[in-house]
């Protein structure tokens, strides 16, 4: 049982960087690489403020800023300056690798002494339980910890899915989802096309970078090598969440890639359940990515054949 609810969990968490991906890669159809960096970075900046004693909600929101920041200029290399969008990420992604070195100071940062979300989620799960070690949930035994992380990650989602779905519903919003179907028509209508892909990926690169300060101070450390191949996990969240809900209504698509991340994480814990070696992981992340985007096609041609 711990196993699934650590899935779901760490699946709920990856689903912000998802909805990032969706952002850059469906709205703007935008190849934006910064995502491996905006993880660590937004993990790094919240566990150096966490060591300090900085309120965990303060340390996560900042957190996100800093992965703002990171899609702002990742979004100013590609529209100021004229530099290809897929070189531009590649260019912030590998001077935040860096970056992130710099803020944490060394290569890991612990958190176990320090108060996190999810610390605070456990000493409220504690208190509310009369001291329980032990809760019983539809009859399996769950940790105070692991019951109240989930709950607060579900929360947190469900919260965020639910902004980005009224944000995307307002003329800004609309104008950014304009913009990556059509931008001369945007461009005709006076709307400033360049400020609308910085935007876009600060608010993509946000997300990516929030999701890698809940991730830390759920794991308990912040490492300089824990976004490597993040932007694959997110690209294949978001593919398989379109095969879930088939279709590219927004609200149906926004639930689609909290799912698909939520069943990739599934799919990966299985898979290491089942004896898959740890070193095999992201061999074994590429072959769902590439069943994930091969797959609907192959059966929407048989269906037609049929």
């Amino acid at each position: 049982m711990t196993l699934l609810i650590g899935a779901l969990t760490i699946g709920l968490i990856l689903s912000l960087l998802a909805l990032g991906v969706f952002i850059s890669f469906r709205v703007f159809s935008f190849p934006d690489i910064t995502a491996d960096g905006s993880v660590t970075l937004g993990a790094s900046i919240a566990a150096v403020l966490l060591v300090r004693g900085t309120s965990p909600l303060l340390a996560t929101a900042a957190g996100f800023g800093g992965g703002m920041l990171a899609g702002a200029t990742t979004g100013i290399l590609h529209t100021k300056f004229k530099i290809n969008g897929l070189l531009a990420g590649i260019l912030v992604m590998t001077a935040l690798y860096s970056v992130n070195l710099h803020v944490m100071g060394k290569s890991n940062v612990p958190l176990l002494s320090a108060s996190t979300l999810a610390s605070d989620a456990e000493r409220l799960a504690v208190s509310l339980s009369g001291g329980a070690t032990v809760l019983n949930v539809f009859g399996w035994d769950v940790s105070p910890r692991d019951a109240a992380v989930l709950l607060l990650v579900l929360l947190m989602i469900a919260a965020v899915g639910a902004a980005l779905y009224a944000f995307f519903r307002t003329d800004l919003g609309t104008a950014m989802r304009a913009t990556g179907n059509n931008d001369q028509m945007v461009r005709a209508l006076g709307v400033n096309v360049g400020n609308m892909i910085i935007l876009g990926l600060a608010v993509s690169n946000g997300l990516i970078a929030l999701s890698g300060a809940l991730l830390a101070q759920y794991q308990g450390f912040a490492d300089v090598q824990m976004g490597i191949g993040m932007v694959v996990w997110g690209l294949a969240s978001v593919i398989i969440g379109e095969a879930l809900v088939g279709t590219r209504q927004l609200g149906l698509v926004i639930v689609g890639a909290v799912m698909g991340s939520v069943l990739f994480r599934l799919l990966v814990a299985i898979a290491l359940r089942a004896g898959l070696n740890p070193n095999d992981l992201k061999l074994i992340t590429a072959a769902f990515v590439f069943a994930a985007l091969v797959l609907p096609d192959m059966l929407g041609k048989l269906r037609g054949r049929a």
